[in-house]
């Protein structure tokens, strides 16, 4: 399966989050965006990422970034686990994989026992983040994509394990740079 590229056009993401409200990448032209691809709803990797996500949301949404996360698991097990969580921007449940398919989301068993993967499991269960039921394929990696604007993808990010996600660093590198650039622009 060939992989999204930088400049290709996002795919249309048209579906409802968790809760039932509708969710459409098209009506969020004018905004940075991060579409965020997870496993289950009660992987402990995930649950550690969306955590940090919700964390620092704010500040970004500040810059003008909106969030969009999918998760291999129904609605029902994401309420239950990382809806818990109450995050501030949408999480969608796409169990028949549609979305996954679409953007070209991997799975790979070898990517599962990585030291890493190991490191960052034992820090989300000491956070209480346990593990449940697996929901999907168990080898699913994550990819993040960085969209700008116009609907063009600007960073694809496939993971290179089960917990590899596109660096928070590298997220507040990107809106920076998209921020100079605005700011320049209306100069």
């Amino acid at each position: 399966m060939n992989r999204l590229q930088a400049n290709d056009r996002a795919p249309e993401l048209v579906t409802r989050d968790f809760l039932g409200a509708p969710v459409d990448l098209q009506s969020l032209r004018g905004h940075k965006v991060m579409l965020s691809f997870y496993r289950y709803a009660s992987c402990p990797l995930c649950n550690l990422r969306m955590r940090d996500l919700i964390r620092g949301y704010g500040a970004w949404a500040e810059q003008g970034l909106r969030m969009i996360a999918v998760f291999q698991s129904p609605a029902s097990s994401i309420a239950t686990y990382v809806g818990r969580q109450d995050a501030p921007f949408p999480i969608v449940a796409d169990p028949a994989m549609v979305l996954y398919r679409r953007y070209r989301v991997e799975q790979r068993w070898t990517a599962m026992l990585t030291p890493s993967v190991l490191l960052n499991a034992a820090r989300a269960m000491k956070a209480g983040m346990l593990p449940g039921r697996v929901e999907g394929p168990a080898n699913r990696i994550p990819a993040d994509f960085l969209i700008r604007e116009d609907g063009v993808i600007d960073v694809p990010y496939y993971g290179a394990d089960a917990g590899d996600h596109v660096p928070l660093e590298q997220l507040e590198r990107w809106l920076g740079a998209a921020h100079r650039a605005a700011q320049r622009a209306s100069a």
